[in-house]
C-alpha cells in the first residue's frame, strides 16, 4: 500500500454513501409515494441499505418494483421530482468529512467528486452545501457518455484536474466505485461505512485498502 500511496496529489470521492449520507432525503421521497397510495410509511431503516442504488433500490424498497415493471419509468420520474423537491432537507455529511477534506487539503492534496448521480441532482445539492465550495472537479453520472463501473468519468476528471491517474486515490462505497477506479489505474479505497447494499462482501471488490470511517482515509496518506 506504501508504494501505492506514493505520489498521490488528489484523492477522488463517490458521493452519496461516501461524503453525505442522502439517505433520509432519497428514503423521504420514495415513502411519500407510498403514503400518497394509501399505504404504511415505512422507517428510514427500511431504505438506508439501498440509497447507492438510486431510484431503482429507493422503489424496490417502496413498491417491490424492478425496471422491468411497466410502471416504473412512470414512477421513476415521479421519484425523482420528489427527490428533487427536497433535495438537501435533511442530507447532510457524513461525521469526519469536512475535517478530512480539510486536512487533505493542508496537506496539498486537490480533492473532487465522481458519481453516477446525474446533473440534474448532482448540480443543486453541491451548490447547496458549502463542503462542496472547495471541490477541483464534480463529474456527475451524465459528465460522460458512460457512467461507473467504466472508468471514463473518473478518467475525465483526472484530466480535468491534470493529473496522471496513477496520482489520485479513488474512495467509494459500492463495488462499481472500486472496478472503475481500478479501470482507471487509480489507486481505490472502499468506505466500508457507506451504503452497502446489504449483502456486500468488501473484501471481494479488490480495493486497495478499506476504511470504516472518513477519517481513516488521512491514516493512509503520508504526512498525515
Amino acid at each position: 500500500m506504501a508504494s501505492l500511496l506514493h505520489g498521490i496529489t488528489a484523492v477522488l470521492f463517490d458521493l452519496d454513501g461516501t461524503l453525505i449520507d442522502s439517505a433520509p432525503d432519497l428514503g423521504a421521497a420514495a415513502d411519500t409515494m407510498r403514503t400518497q397510495r394509501g399505504l404504511p410509511s415505512l422507517p428510514l431503516e427500511a431504505y438506508r441499505h439501498m440509497a447507492g442504488a438510486g431510484a431503482r433500490g429507493m422503489l424496490g424498497i417502496a413498491f417491490g418494483m424492478t425496471p422491468e415493471h411497466a410502471d416504473f419509468e412512470a414512477m421513476k420520474e415521479e421519484f425523482f421530482q420528489n427527490y428533487e423537491n427536497g433535495i438537501t432537507a435533511r442530507t447532510c455529511a457524513f461525521d469526519g468529512v469536512p475535517d478530512m477534506l480539510a486536512q487533505l487539503q493542508a496537506q496539498g492534496l486537490r480533492w473532487g467528486v465522481v458519481t453516477n448521480k446525474a446533473k440534474r441532482f448532482t448540480e443543486p445539492l453541491t451548490a447547496a452545501m458549502p463542503l462542496f465550495a472547495s471541490a477541483a472537479v464534480i463529474i456527475s453520472g451524465d459528465t460522460t457518455p458512460h457512467a461507473k463501473p467504466h472508468p471514463e468519468p473518473l478518467l475525465e476528471a483526472a484530466r480535468r484536474l491534470g493529473i496522471a491517474p496513477a496520482h489520485i486515490l479513488y474512495v467509494g462505497d459500492d463495488e462499481r466505485d472500486i472496478v472503475a477506479g481500478l479501470a482507471a489505474g487509480m489507486g481505490t479505497v472502499a468506505a466500508t461505512y457507506g451504503y452497502l447494499g446489504g449483502k456486500a462482501d468488501t473484501a471481494q471488490w479488490g480495493a486497495h485498502a478499506n476504511i470504516d470511517s472518513p477519517l481513516a482515509l488521512l491514516k493512509l496518506l503520508p504526512g498525515a
